[in-house]
């Protein structure tokens, strides 16, 4: 058998190689985002022998260029916000709040690299765990080659997460255009974003970067911004946007790019609003795409689907016999959360003789504008097409003295209730802190416990959870 000479050892000394390590293992793990490390780790612990495969960076999407980076930056991007508010708190500072992009940078990349070299140890240095760094291509239904190298296993996991789409719009090639990754890499504040795109990446980036300091404009084809929410959300969001300075331009039917000397011209066919917007640099934030393309599948026998998603079951389970997808590429959630989830559920699957499955998990997200958007279960809009008799109860930020005391009144907060069930189907806290708040909602709907469990609880006061139960003793049938 041929050695691999691409894998790093167990013990993680650098420049080690294993000369007679056969190449056949018990599982072959392809990735090392969020599900891939704990499944890998929890596979070498029961004994099986499993390689590891990562082709860049340890940790994904979201140690990388998702999660941790923008929330870092998010963070950073609140405190420069708050501190040009002292006035309004009673205080004030000597001269013009200074951003140092530099050292904001700086700051999200230390946390970065503890989290992504964190992963890279725990990887190189588990008993029973080989390391390769490459690319694994498929060339058969249990066959892997990296860098050269074929790794047999009879067990073999995908976790390759997604990328940003590049839209095919005139002039693309043309202008020097940032995704959230290339984005991420600035040491200097733009003089004019322009985002193409108005959903959650583009959003959490376009008030984040007016806080930096940029001009900042989003453009968005549909007629309101993130069209998946409920159009309250989308309304309020864009006024907290647009009171930042945020200009937004929507039904934008036709968009193209221009090189210029100060960097790129969007031409915008909008129903109000200039037809060209001058910007130094541009982001396209449209959608993402699984990282399956060059994966080789097809020898494989793995099915997806038009857009590269593959095709799994209830339990992660590709159309190819001992082959599981997790996490982003399998097109069962976009989010660092569901990816670890599906962990759980191969793991349990393999391990616990506890049959976990996909559809038994409830939808939340967060979006982390500031406010952040909370959200648990189904929206309204889905609410009044499900056929179910629905209660709602809705509390608008402004009523909520907690929210008075920290002057952050924008937002409100939203509960749907099955009347015969009395059970919670959906819940939106779009509020300070909504993105922590929802999970005491979430939790009584796993629970499958009725509203009352809340409704009746006594919560502290001072807070803004404190008006959930006062909100679910509110119910209104929904109109």
């Amino acid at each position: 058998m041929t050695s691999p000479p691409a894998a790093v050892a167990m013990t993680g000394k650098a420049n080690r190689t294993y000369q007679s390590m056969p190449t056949h293992y018990d599982a072959i793990v392809i990735g090392t985002g969020q599900a891939g490390p704990s499944l890998a780790a929890r596979l070498a612990k029961a004994g099986r022998k499993t390689a590891v495969l990562e082709r860049s960076r340890f940790g994904g999407t979201c140690v990388n260029v998702g999660c941790i980076p923008t929330k870092t930056l998010v963070a950073s991007a609140r405190a420069i916000h708050v501190a040009r508010r002292g006035a309004e708190f009673g205080f004030s500072i000597d001269g013009a709040v200074r951003v140092d992009m530099a050292r904001v940078k700086a700051r999200k990349d230390a946390i970065v690299r503890q989290s992504n070299e964190g992963i890279e140890r725990w990887m190189k240095n588990t008993p029973n765990l080989t390391v390769y760094e490459g690319h694994g291509r498929f060339t058969g239904p249990h066959t892997v080659t990296v860098d050269g190298t074929e790794l047999h296993a009879d067990q073999i996991f995908i976790n390759v997460g997604a990328r940003a789409i590049v839209p095919d719009i005139p002039g693309v090639q043309e202008v020097p255009f940032l995704t959230n990754t290339g984005l991420l890499n600035l040491d200097v504040v733009p003089e004019h974003l322009t985002v193409v795109g108005g959903s959650y990446v583009g959003l959490e980036f376009a008030q984040m970067f007016r806080r930096f300091g940029s001009r900042v404009t989003v453009i968005e084809r549909g007629d309101r911004l993130i069209a998946r929410e409920d159009e309250d959300v989308s309304a309020t969001l864009q006024g907290i946007l647009e009171s930042e300075g945020v200009a937004v331009r929507l039904n934008a039917t036709c968009i193209a790019l221009r090189r210029t000397l100060q960097g790129a011209a969007v031409g915008v066919d909008c129903t109000q609003g200039a037809p060209d917007i001058d910007s130094t640099h541009v982001l396209l934030a449209v959608g993402r795409r699984p990282n399956t393309d060059d994966l080789g599948l097809e020898a494989a026998g793995i099915a997806h689907d038009a857009r590269g998603f593959i095709t799994v079951d209830d339990q992660c389970q590709t159309t190819a016999p001992g082959v599981w997808a997790l996490g982003e590429c399998n097109g069962h959630g976009a989010f660092t959360h569901t990816a670890y989830n599906d962990y759980e559920i191969v793991a349990a699957q393999l391990f616990d003789e506890d049959a976990r499955r996909i559809s038994d998990r409830i939808p939340c997200y967060a979006l982390y504008t500031d406010p952040p958007v909370g959200r648990a279960g189904i929206t309204l809009q889905e609410a009044r097409g499900s056929g179910t008799r629905v209660l709602v109860g809705y509390r608008p930020m402004t009523k909520v003295s907690r929210a008075r005391e920290m002057s952050e009144t924008s937002g409100f907060m939203r509960v749907l209730v099955d009347a015969d069930t009395r059970q919670i189907l959906g819940a939106v806290v779009f509020a300070v802190g909504g993105d922590e708040i929802v999970h005491s909602i979430l939790d009584v709907m796993y629970a499958r416990s009725p509203y009352t469990a809340i409704s009746r609880a006594v919560h502290i006061h001072p807070t803004i959870s404190e008006l959930i139960p006062t909100m679910l003793q509110e119910l209104t049938p929904l109109a």
